[in-house]
């Protein structure tokens, strides 16, 4: 049997990492939006370690498809798209368009920056994958911190892009009607979803 080539064992190397893309499980991550305070904050081993303005849905809470709300309860990165964009890059069905905005573009509103499309993990969050809930990036930074989306969760670009870098797949997110505790030093569990009750 030949050896193989150099070109050979790179594209093996690809498609290995390729492959175990989808594996990878950021326990080190969490993060929980308060719709109360339209608010993230990012946990690192249990401890805060970033907080973010965002924006929820004006249509409320829920998972019912063609509600256009957000769904509540623990999800998880599912697909993180987007890398290496520029600030304001426009997507269409998730792909890059070419087209770059600027903030607070004049009647411009779609996705930019960076997608990280989440799947729900409770009974009352599972179409939320199939509804195409994403955290993202938009151009109508103004409204960020009022809720104003059809379902997804809004980011200014610069903290969807620190977000994106900071999050791995699989990192879990719990979605709260409720407000943020005040000290915000509550340990998140590594691994059982039902132990975000705290946030509850």
């Amino acid at each position: 049997m030949p050896p193989f080539s150099e070109a050979h064992l790179r594209a093996a190397l690809l498609f290995a990492v390729i492959l175990l893309a989808g594996c990878v499980t950021d326990n080190r991550h969490r993060m929980v939006v308060s719709v109360a305070d339209q608010k993230m904050i990012v946990l690192r081993d249990g401890k805060p370690f970033s907080m973010y303005p965002v924006s929820t849905s004006k249509f409320g809470v829920g998972d019912t498809p063609g509600s256009y709300a957000t769904p509540l309860g623990v999800l998880r990165v599912k697909e993180k798209i987007g890398h290496g964009l520029p600030p304001g890059s426009v997507f269409k069905s998730r792909k890059p368009t070419g087209e770059v905005l600027v903030i607070d573009a004049p009647g411009r509103d779609p996705i930019v920056t960076r997608i990280l499309w989440l799947e729900g993990l409770d009974n009352r969050n599972q179409n939320a994958y199939r509804r195409y809930i994403y955290i993202h990036g938009t151009p109508e930074e103004r409204n960020i911190g009022k809720p104003v989306s059809y379902g997804c969760i809004r980011m200014k670009s610069k903290d969807i892009i620190e977000l994106f870098n900071t999050v791995g797949l699989n990192s879990k997110i719990l979605i709260t009607p409720n407000s943020l505790p005040p000290t915000l030093t509550i340990v998140v569990p590594q691994r059982d979803s039902r132990n975000f009750s705290d946030y509850r």
